[in-house]
């Protein structure tokens, strides 16, 4: 307890100044070029330290352009067939290497099947290459964008990204460099507050320009993603969303948010409204044989339009694989969870996703009880997939 009588601080003073005797005696007692090293030094401890602390606490967006900056080339690596998020975080991660003399190349495993993502890459005019393999990747330097483990190509298993972007949940990491916001609703936010902390400039001003390309590619990613600012939003997809608005170009952002739909589309979403299951408040509805994988969770949003229906599940079978695709606005259903309870103990399977949307692949070869699996009928599956929304299984 500090004494009412002042006895405690006068201890203070008198510690402080018998402590300051010996530094003066110290000090006095150096020779003037000592008294000068020491000075240096001492200044050297002060200014190495507040380097030290501004090199930790500089902004992802000046991290991750320094860390392009150390290589010649990167490949920027999205995921197996990809969507306007992951292709305009491409976009951008290309524009920040550039501002680095950085050469990037945009790379996706699998196919771009989907009409929106046809046109997001059409109307922008986007130059990505397909891969089948690690050795196909144009750069020992890997980039991954909204995805954070290799996967779809031969020898993903190997690659170590460098670096690694995204808003997916997951165990994936960067040798170098991560920022996965698993509470964001698009890995394209997360770019462009990189963008915004590297001082870019949205309306034609100095700096860093963002062309209207990136700026529409950047706000339909996260308008895709989030279902039109109506689905998994946080603030930043709002304040990234009013960044971007002043560099946008309104045709280009119709052309891409309204393309043409094929015929094998609506016949799938025409089955899945009218061939559907229906228990209580969730909808189960097998298509059967597809000629575009993409026309699953397409079909699934229709569905959710049910009125009373609060998640769905539409599956079909494509080159002997059986696609799922789930829909939730129930907060009872987490629907990767559900869909991965569903197929646990189906060989070769796997599911996952997030609380309000899902998706999986089942061989259908196992699902016939090929290999260890005795094998379930399309029916028996589907009351496992209502048993998985409804939280028995």
């Amino acid at each position: 307890m500090i004494a009412r009588n002042g006895s405690t601080s006068g201890a203070f003073r008198r510690s402080g100044t018998a402590l300051v005797g010996p530094l003066r005696e110290f000090l006095e007692s150096l020779e003037p070029l000592m008294l000068s090293l020491f000075v240096v030094a001492t200044v050297a401890v002060a200014v190495g330290g507040w380097w030290v602390v501004s090199w930790f606490r500089r902004p992802p967006g000046v991290r991750f352009q320094r860390l392009l900056g150390e290589y010649d080339h990167v490949a920027v690596v999205m995921h197996p067939n990809p969507d306007p998020d992951a292709m305009s975080c491409a976009m951008g991660v290309a524009r920040i290497a550039e501002t680095v003399d950085t050469e990037a190349t945009l790379q996706y495993a699998g196919e771009i099947r989907h009409q929106e993502n046809r046109a997001f890459r059409t109307v922008l005019d986007l130059d990505l290459e397909a891969i089948e393999s690690s050795s196909q990747l144009a750069a020992d330097a890997v980039v991954l964008v909204d995805h954070n483990t290799p996967r779809g190509f031969a020898g993903s298993q190997t690659v170590e990204p460098i670096a690694v972007v995204d808003h997916h949940p997951g165990n994936g990491a960067g040798t170098e460099f991560t920022d996965v916001r698993t509470e964001y609703g698009a890995a394209s936010t997360i770019v462009v507050e990189y963008l915004d902390e590297l001082g870019a400039s949205m309306n034609g001003g100095d700096g860093l320009e963002v062309s209207p390309e990136l700026a529409t590619g950047l706000l339909y990613g996260i308008q895709s993603d989030t279902k039109h600012l109506t689905n998994g939003c946080s603030r930043a997809e709002f304040d990234a969303c009013a960044a971007l608005f002043d560099a946008i170009d309104e045709d280009l952002l119709d052309r891409v948010a309204n393309p043409q739909v094929s015929d094998d589309v609506l016949q799938v979403k025409a089955t899945a409204i009218t061939e559907k299951r229906v228990e209580g408040p969730f909808a189960v509805c097998g298509v059967g044989e597809i000629s575009n994988v993409d026309a699953i969770p397409q079909a699934a949003d229709e569905l959710m339009q049910l009125e009373g229906v609060t998640a769905v599940v539409v599956y079909g079978e494509y080159d002997g694989t059986i696609h799922l695709s789930g829909r939730s606005r129930d907060d009872r259903v987490h629907m990767g969870e559900t869909l991965r309870h569903a197929i646990s103990d189906i060989p070769m399977a796997n599911a996952g996703g997030h609380a309000r949307m899902g998706g999986g692949q089942v061989s259908v070869d196992h699902i016939d009880g090929i290999g260890p699996s005795d094998g379930i009928s399309r029916n028996e599956f589907e009351e496992r997939l209502f048993s998985a929304m409804s939280g028995e299984r």
